[in-house]
């Protein structure tokens, strides 16, 4: 059992992020559980990617939609996926557990033209 069991069928998930000046950025995102593995999708120049390439160390809560806590900080690392073939395996998962609401902000971003990138979360040991 792992510190992720509590994410379990929640909906969404606080990642804070560290700026060079050691400054934490919490924002509440959508995630996919897979084993002992999260995956975000996000846009990939968004903050929270630039921030991760530079500091891998990341802490992530449970929360609700405003990043109002709903459990423990757990201490883990982070690192931007370009694998498609895990792209299209999260984006599948994300689907599933998402649905209409998910489609509906993936069809936007499309428009928008943003392009998107997945994180891979693992708590650390």
């Amino acid at each position: 059992m792992t510190s992720f069991d509590q994410l379990n069928r929640l909906q969404y998930l606080n990642i804070e992020t560290f700026r060079k000046s050691g400054v934490g950025v919490k924002t509440p995102v959508w995630f996919v559980q897979n084993g002992d593995t999260i995956f975000v999708r996000t846009g990939a120049d968004s903050g929270k990617v630039k921030r991760i390439r530079n500091n891998t160390q990341v802490k992530i809560a449970p929360c609700k939609q405003d990043g109002s806590l709903l459990g423990e900080w757990i201490i883990a690392s982070a690192r931007e996926v370009k694998d498609e073939d895990t792209a299209q395996k999260v984006d599948r998962l994300l689907d599933k557990k998402y649905g209409l609401m998910k489609k509906i902000f993936a069809l936007l971003a499309s428009w928008r033209g943003q392009k998107d990138t997945i994180l891979e979360v693992k708590e650390r040991e």
